[in-house]
C-alpha cells in the first residue's frame, strides 16, 4: 500500500528531530534532549492514533477531531520540527530562536498560527456544524488572537522570573501576534480555496 504524502511528512519531521536528539546528547544539553524527546513521542503518537483508536463519539469526539485530521497533524508536525531546529541547530550548539538571530522566531510564530487557527476552526466545524462560514472564520481568529495575547502576556510575566532571553520589547511582541494571525490567513486561504486539509460547509 502507498504511504500517504501527510504520513511521509510526519515521518521527515520525526527523523529531523532526531537529528536534533542527536546534537542535544553530543552537546550534553539537556532541555533539547527533553524537547526532541516529547515532540518525537508526540508525533509517533498522532501517527498510530488514527488506527490505533477510533475517533470518540459526540463532543469529545468534536474537540479531538483535528488529531485525526492527517493534513492538520503534517502542519503541526512541519510547525514541531521546524521550531525545535531553530532552537537547536542540528549538528551545532547555535540557537537561532533565543540567542543568534531572534527575529527567527517569527517563522515559528506564523507557523504556530496557521497549526493552531486549523485546529480551532476544525474543532468548530465539529462542534457546531451548522454555524455559518463567517462566524466559524470570525470565530477561530478572535479565539487564536486571544490565545496569542495570553501567550505574549504569560511570556511577559514569565521573564522577571527567568532567563534575559525571555524578555522582549512590546514592539516585538506585536510583531508576534501579527505574524501569528499571517500565519492563521493562509490557513484561511487553503481551506476555502483548496478545501484543504479541510473545506469549510455553508454560507
Amino acid at each position: 500500500m502507498r504511504m500517504k504524502t501527510e504520513r511521509k511528512i510526519i515521518l521527515a519531521a520525526i527523523g529531523l528531530i532526531f537529528l536534533g536528539f542527536l546534537t542535544g546528547i553530543y552537546y550534553r544539553r539537556v532541555d533539547h534532549i527533553l524537547r526532541t524527546l516529547w515532540t518525537m513521542a508526540f508525533l509517533s503518537f498522532l501517527l498510530w492514533l488514527p488506527g490505533g483508536h477510533p475517533k470518540p463519539e459526540g463532543k469529545l469526539g468534536a474537540l479531538v477531531s483535528p488529531f485525526y485530521n492527517e493534513g492538520i497533524v503534517a502542519v503541526l508536525a512541519i510547525f514541531l520540527a521546524t521550531h525545535v531546529s531553530l532552537v537547536n541547530v542540528p549538528f551545532t550548539n547555535i540557537d537561532l530562536f533565543n540567542v543568534t538571530f531572534k527575529d527567527v522566531d517569527m517563522i515559528s510564530h506564523s507557523l504556530g498560527g496557521l497549526t493552531v487557527w486549523l485546529f480551532f476552526t476544525r474543532s468548530l466545524t465539529e462542534l457546531w456544524p451548522e454555524l455559518p462560514r463567517r462566524r466559524v472564520i470570525l470565530y477561530s481568529f478572535a479565539a487564536l488572537l486571544v490565545m496569542g495575547v495570553a501567550w505574549e502576556l504569560a511570556e511577559w510575566y514569565g521573564a522577571h522570573y527567568t532567563e534575559t532571553i525571555l524578555k522582549e520589547t512590546p514592539l516585538n511582541k506585536l510583531r508576534d501576534i501579527i505574524m501569528e494571525q499571517l500565519g492563521a490567513l493562509v490557513g484561511l486561504w487553503m481551506v476555502t480555496k483548496k478545501g484543504y486539509p479541510f473545506a469549510i460547509k455553508g454560507d
